[in-house]
């Protein structure tokens, strides 16, 4: 899946581990392991943000917008709901294995978020990376393929209807949200 990094399950969550594919834990110790969601608008820095944050702890990240594009009806709950399935589907092997996942998604339902939690029985928690519209709209500007003003505003309006998760100051520095993100884990 394009985007998605997978490395070892660290031995210390704030070392980096050395990158390869997902181990095994050995017979004698189960895998204990917890998967996060990471929400927010359009240009908040999500996908920067998860990226990060899988460096540093060896994490998959679940990108939901790939996994929505190609079947795009608008944004549909249907839609959402049945990417979720997909997801949890990318995430179950690697969760399994000990390996951390990232969900990397605008999740605008509740129900979109309460249904991947009840799909994947391992610990995890919320996060919600928050930050003014003015910023969303301008670190947009400065993708290689911005989607817009009225396209930020639109996605920033029903992700802030929903309160949900942690609320995470995204307006700061990429690694002052990483470690504020990495206080908060769920521990292993």
């Amino acid at each position: 899946m394009p985007g998605a990094k997978t490395s070892r399950p660290p031995s210390n969550r704030r070392s980096r581990p050395s990158p390869g594919p997902p181990t095994a834990a050995p017979a004698s110790a189960p895998p204990s392991t917890f998967f996060a969601i990471v929400r927010g608008p359009l240009g908040v820095g999500k996908t920067t943000v998860c990226r990060a944050l899988a460096d540093s702890i060896g994490a998959k990240v679940v990108s939901i917008d790939a996994i929505v594009d190609p079947e795009w009806d608008g944004g549909s709950e249907r839609l959402f709901l049945k990417a979720n399935v997909a997801a949890a589907t990318l995430a179950k092997e690697s969760l399994e294995l000990g390996v951390p996942v990232l969900f990397d998604g605008n999740f605008y339902w509740k129900r979109q978020i309460s249904d991947l939690e009840s799909r994947l029985p391992f610990p995890h928690a919320v996060f919600t990376l928050a930050a003014p519209l003015s910023v969303c709209i301008e670190r947009d500007l400065n993708r290689p393929s911005p989607h817009g003003s009225l396209a930020a505003r639109e996605v920033f309006a029903k992700v802030v209807r929903v309160d949900a998760g942690v609320p995470i100051n995204a307006a700061r520095g990429l690694s002052a949200i990483v470690e504020d993100l990495l206080s908060r884990l769920p521990p292993e």
